[in-house]
């Protein structure tokens, strides 16, 4: 039988300087590793943009239907990634909805987008809907809302509980935001591999039948999150009920695949009940 402390055993075999880990499971909250070290999350910054989003739509300052960049671009197709957009650059590559482009820029048009209609600083309205009603104190953006947050683990276990059980938004919107959403593209997860669906939501990645992936065998079809190129990721894994954050200063592209699957699979082995 695999026990938690097995688990976080795993984590002295890593090739990275620094690390945190946060599960949370209905046994509670266990972490291992460096709570209070901030940390770059690079791309798991967009999970919290994209709250900040649904936030901003729940308060009708923007809405998913909202033309937004290009003709036929809307909220709902940057948070998914379907606007047509590069991964960085502000000119559009193709049409939207038509496959799965993984885009920094969409989510900082959504950001900008979000400003101009709050009339308030995008980091201002993240810290107002989504950092201080989490309480959320060692938390910063500092620079682009797609890549440019900085975290510990003991702020990111408590968005990583929103994203298992949310507060901030409505039960609907959460079911919205972790369905596949423009369900058929295709599409690449930069560093993982093209995927044909490459399902995703309106804002999380979702598993799917993604394979091989840098979640494990054992995550649910359903289970969804993100990974940040500097060496972090947040799933959730709806089915088990178990939340997984971890941050790291070791680059994902010399170690994720190769470490990440079997950890996230002894993860579950020791909290699924």
């Amino acid at each position: 039988m695999v026990i938690l402390a097995d688990v976080f055993a795993l984590a002295n075999t890593w090739p990275v300087p620094h690390y945190g880990i946060g599960i949370i499971s209905r046994d509670g909250v266990h972490t291992s590793g460096s709570t209070s070290i901030r940390l770059h999350l690079a791309s798991v910054s967009k999970l919290l943009t994209a709250w900040a989003i649904h936030v901003a739509i729940e308060e009708a300052t923007t809405s998913l239907d909202a033309p937004i960049g290009q003709e036929g671009c809307t909220v709902a197709h940057l948070l998914a990634h379907a606007g047509g957009y590069a991964f960085e650059g502000t000119e559009p590559v193709a049409r939207p909805e038509q496959r799965r482009i993984y885009s920094n820029t969409g989510y900082d048009m959504l950001a900008q987008h979000v400003a101009q209609e709050s009339g308030m600083s995008f980091e201002d309205y993240l810290s107002e809907a989504v950092l201080m009603p989490l309480g959320m104190q060692s938390t910063h953006l500092d620079g682009s809302p797609a890549k440019d947050m900085y975290s510990t683990i003991a702020d990111m276990v408590l968005f990583a509980q929103e994203m298992r059980s949310p507060s901030l938004i409505d039960r609907s919107t959460y079911t919205a935001l972790t369905t596949p959403t423009f369900a058929n593209l295709s599409g690449m997860v930069p560093g993982v591999g093209k995927f044909d669906p490459c399902a995703w939501g309106l804002g999380p990645e979702i598993k799917s039948t993604k394979h091989p992936h840098w979640l494990g065998d054992r995550n649910a079809a359903s289970s969804f999150g993100h990974f940040g190129g500097s060496g972090t990721f947040l799933w959730v894994d709806p089915l088990a009920d178990i939340a997984c954050v971890m941050l790291s200063d070791g680059e994902f592209s010399t170690w994720g695949m190769q470490y990440w699957p079997t950890f996230n699979d002894a993860v579950l082995t020791a909290c699924a009940r």
